[in-house]
């Protein structure tokens, strides 16, 4: 294995001198390269304290992660990072880990024979194969395309193990090089943190988002600090929170792990020193507490830990004063794109807070940071500043590492250029069928389509894109403009599913692949739900220069007409429920039939599941889900769902397609009629005023306002107290919204009220 140890010498060689990183590829079968790998290792120059492992087997004496784990590394540099895809090929790993590889230091990969490997069956190949398809059916594109950037790449070099031959060196002579654009670090004139944080910048981005972030020494103000893996925002984040310490600030610091903030605390402890600004701190090496002179104090804190003690210090007086240790001055959340957006919203409670985010890679959660949570963002009270760094500091602009990950796994997908699609209408476009060997081969095309759904969606991340190619289950329809895709559908066959895998799922069992008929079985127990067949539209995303001209819903309709045709009983979606997104699908047609109880731990949603028939098996499934919806929706609002927001309660309620029973009794007529015309109260007896309030949203009327709607779901159905609903709806009291109740209910009583109800009203005129 000299060859080996020769190539990888070199490699290393050319990335030192050239301050980039390098990617050796050891090809071959499992135990040829885990010897080989042994010998390179043994080899070369390299730290084994540097050196990461990411196998789902021990071969190397170094740290070694699973591949399910290699996001534990997100935030992290290493001086040599090996990925085993022997066991899988997880497009999600190699996005996860490649970026932890530091300047002049070496990727390597551990493949099985290159020409073999898009047609071997291996683990991430079963988890795309959804029953009753088998892994076997899974295809290879995604490994071939793979293949086809390895050997295409500067700066790769392969090594084929079973015969001991150099395919490519992988070295570039000489090396390009990308002169650097942006100018030395300097210190702004009117410069607040001390000169020694802007001294400690390595790059001029750096020393500008240093300067941004200077805003949180006054609150209510939030900065968002963007960058590709590289740049330096979590050193300038740590900058930034050691130079707030040393004027006594308290700064608390949380992220996925401490891993992800061990560059920002030590940039902070440096500091610190060079001010003479330590007082304390927890461990040597990698302090977690830094203690700092004037009472300042940094601190990490997991993130659920430090959503709780912002929640708990909002409207305290003494939030944010440092002789209070529980209650920070200011939050920095690093490694922002891979926590929860519900998280994310409750970290907003902090008057003065940045954010450290990632713009490509999908760190671990994909886009919900971007997609989801920039909304929540604007309609924060804080004054929003963002910053972004372009210039990396880990290796030289222009690593060609980066160049190959980048296109490897789509990156930086990009739909078409607004200019070139401006034009586009429903009567303009035509409906493409897009084969994955039509998105092989045409990488224009599957950039744009692909780029289109990494950007309107908050959980595309690369093993997406393998799912696109490979999966058995999943079809692409898009509409195209003069040969770009302007809006694009990923759709899922599910459904058809065998007596033994009902009972499977009736018995607890989970099944891949089938969302709803999953649901539906397993959850709403209706063992007869998994026998229809459907499309599930997995994805949807319009172009953003041509949006609001029905180009959506033009696509919706033409994989309805497609769909009836190939006799599907069902078109369906799950999506987090929005009032935007629920009025879109009930225009469409589709009707809700299910709320999760629970939020979605990355967008911080419920969940609603929404469906269109297409055959009496369609109907018959939609029909008896919206009627157990409309019957059970109550029950839930008064418990599990009582924290939902009251406009979205409003649109999905709205979007049921049944009818609720307004059959009250002469004694609930007289509870009902006496709040709603004379001094009769709720309070008494919810239980008739929930049954109006459920068949009014279902068919809504214009006799009522949406700030009156609001009031019913809040206090009817959500029984939230009557002080808690006066504020959220700006009532100037608990009693002027008691009244304003009574006068919501008295359409109802107009309008569902039988001849009972009409005289007991009449005593009251």
């Amino acid at each position: 294995m000299t060859d080996a140890v020769e190539v990888a010498t070199a490699l290393l060689a050319e990335a030192r001198r050239t301050n980039e990183r390098r990617l050796l590829v050891l090809s071959g079968e499992r135990e040829s390269c885990y010897s080989a790998a042994r010998t390179v290792l043994g080899g070369i120059n390299l730290p084994r304290t540097g050196t990461t492992l990411v196998s789902d087997r021990e071969f190397l004496p170094c740290e070694r992660h699973d591949v399910v784990h290699a996001g534990r590394l997100l935030g992290d540099t290493r001086d040599c990072v090996v990925l085993d895809c022997h066991d899988a090929t997880d497009p999600n790993a190699i996005g996860r880990v490649v970026g932890t590889v530091d300047g002049g230091g070496l990727f390597v990969l551990l493949t099985p024979p290159l020409d073999d490997w898009p047609d071997r069956t291996d683990g991430f190949d079963e988890r795309l194969a959804v029953p009753p398809t088998e892994p076997e059916a899974v295809t290879g594109r995604f490994r071939a395309r793979l293949v086809r950037t390895l050997r295409a790449h500067p700066g790769i070099a392969i090594v084929d193990v079973d015969r001991t031959t150099v395919e490519r060196d992988g070295l570039i002579d000489p090396a390009p090089r990308l002169e650097s654009t942006r100018d030395r670090p300097t210190v702004p004139a009117d410069h607040a943190f001390p000169r020694a944080a802007y001294e400690a910048c390595l790059t001029a981005d750096q020393a500008d988002a240093l300067s941004a972030l200077e805003s949180l020494r006054s609150g209510p103000s939030a900065i968002v600090v963007e960058a590709d893996r590289g740049r330096g925002k979590s050193s300038a984040a740590g900058l930034a929170a050691g130079a707030l310490a040393a004027s006594g600030e308290n700064v608390l610091v949380t992220a996925p792990g401490y891993r992800n903030v061990a560059e920002a605390f030590a940039r902070a402890h440096e500091l610190l020193i060079t001010l003479d600004a330590v007082v304390d701190r927890d461990r040597e090496g990698s302090p977690r507490r830094i203690e700092a002179d004037g009472g300042g104090l940094i601190r990490f804190v997991p993130p659920t830990e430090a959503a709780e003690l912002v929640s708990t210090s909002a409207g305290d007086p003494d939030r944010g004063r440092s002789t209070a240790p529980s209650c920070p001055d200011v939050v920095v959340v690093d490694e922002a794109a891979a926590l929860p957006v519900g998280l994310l919203s409750e970290l907003l409670a902090a008057d003065r807070i940045a954010f450290a985010t990632t713009v490509y890679g999908y760190e671990g959660t994909g886009r919900g940071f971007s997609v989801r949570f920039r909304d929540r963002l604007a309609d924060a009270p804080h004054e929003v500043s963002e910053v972004t760094l372009t210039e990396p500091i880990r290796y030289a602009p222009g690593d060609p590492v980066e160049v190959w990950a980048f296109r490897a796994l789509l990156l930086d997908a990009r739909p078409p250029v607004a200019p070139s699609i401006e034009d586009a209408d429903p009567a303009s476009v035509t409906v493409h069928s897009l084969t994955p060997d039509d998105l092989l081969n045409d990488e224009r095309l599957l950039g744009e389509a692909f780029g289109l759904l990494v950007l309107a969606h908050y959980r595309t991340e690369p093993a997406d894109l393998a799912r696109l190619l490979d999966g058995p289950n999943v079809s692409v329809r898009a509409l195209l403009a003069d040969g770009h895709v302007v809006c694009v559908a990923l759709l899922a066959q599910e459904g058809g599913l065998s007596e033994a895998t009902r009972r499977h799922l009736q018995r607890g069992g989970r099944i891949r692949g089938h969302m709803l008929p999953d649901v539906l079985v397993s959850q709403l127990r209706d063992d007869e739900a998994g026998i229809p067949v459907g499309w599930r539209v997995v994805r949807i995303a319009t172009h953003h220069a041509v949006r609001s001209r029905g180009l959506g819903s033009h696509l919706l309709d033409a994989v309805r007409e497609e769909a009836a045709a190939e006799g599907l009983d069902w078109i369906g979606a799950g999506f987090g429920a929005t009032p935007g997104l629920v009025e879109f699908w009930r225009d469409n047609g589709y009707g809700a039939i299910h709320l999760s109880t629970t939020r979605n731990e990355t967008s911080g949603e419920h969940s609603v599941l929404v469906l269109d028939p297409l055959t009496d098996a369609g109907r018959n499934l939609h029909d008896r889900h919206a009627r157990w919806f409309a019957d059970r929706i109550a029950g839930m609002l008064t418990d599990t769902l009582s924290d939902v927001d009251p406009d979205i309660v409003r649109a999905v309620i709205g979007s049921i397609d049944a009818t609720s029973d307004t059959d009250l009794s002469v004694r609930e007529w007289t509870l009902v009629v006496a709040s709603a015309y004379g001094p009769g109260s709720i309070d008494v007896s919810p239980e008739p005023f929930r049954r109006l309030t459920i068949a009014h949203l279902l068919d809504p009327q214009e006799s009522l306002s949406a700030r009156e709607e609001r009031l019913l779901v809040m206090r009817v159905l959500q029984a939230h107290p009557w002080d808690e609903v006066a504020d959220r709806l700006d009532y100037v009291s608990p009693g002027q919204c008691m009244r304003a109740l009574g006068e919501a209910v008295q359409p109802l009583v107009d309008r569902f009220g039988d001849e009972d109800a009409q005289a007991i009203r009449d005593r009251y005129e």
